[in-house]
């Protein structure tokens, strides 16, 4: 028996955040065309210089995400096979390529391995690997394993560039907790542009222990990444970077999901588990189910939670990922369901299709797991103050825009401190910023005094961090080297908004 579950069009998600786009961002009403979703009207964008805060916008006016129309079966990412008879277990290739969004029309696109995305790269947990990265792209780049803790000489930061042509052996030691993680470039003021084309994978750590829980694990069908991101296409489609960038966050209309327009997800397990990333430049999303229906939370970007969260909506700024089960057994077969924003438009609708009754989903056992912070941790002084400020080209960290040659903070690898990230708001009100860490996962000490959500309590590379608000962290760094701390926007991150902290 098939039954079929499509999204109307009421559905979905889209998120309020990158708290500040200009004016420029989009002018005028977006509309595509009915079938092939083409804008009709180019952006205005103003890429002049700004003299003050008057394109400061509030951010009421980002554009929609168009609703999916469920006509395109989700690509999932492949998995990275191990080479054989070499010197290294993977190759990661940096190239160009052509993607079809809409009908008749290819689109040039950036990827890894491919035309657009990239395959996912499974490590176990322990493991240690070397990784081929080759760049054939016309320019250069780096390669940045997001939330992997490894020496600094490793992490592919901006100082790490490949040139066009050149290749390097880099080794990978998965000496953490299970997680979703991703790779993406990190060359300096370029950053955009290359995510924007299309560069960025999924990683994961793997567990090992026979204790841990028994989650859904068969990757492509109970087990699925989803990587999140907007865009914008002008009246060629194409995806022309400097014409429609805005310096605040380049925010589009069209919604891609693992880089497929139009998306579903046919679901053929009762309990099905997600891991989600927010791959976009700027947008942050705010995810709920179309049917309003709970679903639970059992990882944030470093690994399992403390313990599952129950919850209807999950908001993830740039960068940031959550695991979610969402488990269909315990929804009416005939409704409509889909993934959608907080407008209520289907990113993701799904199709069930199973033979006969759809089975409860068995319990999941949570291990014991230690108090989230201790006294002592929450007891430690604060031994580093950031603080982010501004918009559009006019953003610093501490006063400052990134120097290489600069090293703005020292931490002793190992010894746990304390950060104090203060998000200082403007005349007009200010933005969120998403503030990343290289090299270690971080824990969530407070906001503003009060103890993190409960969604919050587990390890961390990323955190949205609100106009006026502070947020303690306590970071420890596992592994030596020179790592960046940064907003997490990647136009900001181009535009400066980044620091250096040296592990010795």
């Amino acid at each position: 028996m098939k039954k079929i579950i499509l999204a109307g069009a009421g559905l979905l998600l889209i998120l309020t955040g990158c708290t500040n786009v200009t004016t420029e961002q989009q002018s005028g009403e977006q509309t595509m065309e009915s079938e092939e979703m083409q804008h009709e009207e180019n952006m205005d964008m103003n890429h002049g210089d700004m003299e003050g805060m008057e394109e400061h916008m509030d951010h009421d006016n980002i554009p929609l995400l168009q609703a999916s129309k469920g006509t395109q079966e989700l690509v999932i990412p492949p998995l990275l096979e191990k080479q054989k008879d070499s010197d290294f277990d993977y190759e990661v290739v940096a190239q160009e390529g052509t993607t079809q969004f809409f009908d008749g029309s290819l689109t040039n696109t950036y990827g890894y391995n491919g035309n657009l995305l990239g395959p996912t790269l499974q490590l176990k947990e322990g493991e240690t690997v070397k990784v081929k990265v080759r760049n054939e792209l016309n320019e250069p780049t780096t390669f940045h394993w997001h939330g992997l803790e490894v020496p600094g000489s490793e992490d592919g930061g901006p100082s790490d560039v490949i040139q066009p042509g050149e290749s390097k052996v880099v080794t990978l030691k998965a000496d953490q907790p299970a997680a979703t993680l991703w790779y993406h470039p990190h060359p300096h003021e370029t950053t955009a542009e290359q995510v924007f084309k299309g560069l960025a994978g999924m990683l994961y750590v793997e567990e090992t222990d026979e204790e841990a829980p028994a989650l859904p694990h068969t990757y492509g069908v109970d087990d699925i990444p989803l990587i999140f991101q907007d865009r914008l296409f002008d009246e060629n489609k194409q995806l022309d970077y400097k014409n429609l960038m805005n310096n605040d966050g380049t925010i589009g209309d069209v919604s891609l999901v693992n880089g497929t327009v139009n998306p579903k997800l046919t679901v053929t397990k009762p309990l099905m588990r997600f891991r989600i990333l927010n791959g976009a430049n700027a947008r942050n999303y705010t995810f709920r189910l179309s049917n309003d229906a709970s679903f639970t939370q059992i990882a944030s970007d470093g690994g399992l939670l403390r313990e599952p969260v129950e919850t209807d909506e999950i908001t993830l700024s740039p960068s940031e990922r959550a695991e979610i089960l969402i488990d269909f057994s315990a929804m009416e077969s005939d409704e409509p369901i889909a993934i959608t924003d907080e407008e209520g438009n289907a990113l993701l609708p799904f199709d069930l299709e199973y033979d006969g009754e759809m089975k409860k989903k068995e319990s999941i056992s949570w291990p014991d797991n230690t108090t989230f912070l201790t006294e002592e941790e929450k007891s430690l002084p604060v031994t580093k103050e950031i603080e982010l400020f501004g918009m559009m080209d006019k953003v610093t960290i501490n006063g400052k825009k990134f120097d290489p040659d600069r090293i703005d903070l020292r931490q002793k690898k190992g010894v746990p401190e304390v950060w104090e990230v203060y998000n200082k708001p403007d005349e007009m009100g200010g933005m969120i910023h998403p503030f990343h860490i290289h090299g270690t996962q971080f824990k969530i000490i407070s906001r503003d005094g009060r103890e993190p959500a409960p969604n919050e309590q587990g390890l961390k590379d990323s955190v949205l961090i609100e106009p006026g608000e502070r947020v303690r962290l306590l970071v420890t760094f596992p592994e030596e080297g020179i790592y960046m701390y940064h907003c997490h926007i990647l136009e900001h991150e181009d535009n400066g908004m980044m620091g250096q902290v040296e592990v010795y």
